[in-house]
């Protein structure tokens, strides 16, 4: 299963709800304030970016991808929650 991190710039945009309900779907767990990590396996990071951009207006930005190593300090949750 690869594991993905996403961040966004939601700036004034109205479809945040969209993107946090997306993200719910892929069971993400949000480990600052605008980064979440999630594990998946039936997709690509291009195809998850293609998930994520069709439900958010063109006011956001974000950045996905896929990580095979990471470490942490003082979370709450990291990935190893998953």
């Amino acid at each position: 299963m690869a594991l993905y991190f996403l961040t966004y710039d939601l700036a004034k945009s109205k479809s945040s709800q969209a993107l946090l309900d997306e993200l719910k779907q892929l069971d993400a767990l949000r480990i600052l304030k605008a980064k979440w990590c999630f594990s998946s396996d039936s997709t690509s990071a291009k195809e998850l970016r293609n998930r994520f951009k069709s439900v958010v207006d063109d006011e956001v930005s974000f950045l996905l991808f896929e990580v095979s190593d990471w470490a942490s300090l003082n979370l709450d949750v990291t990935p190893n929650d998953l």
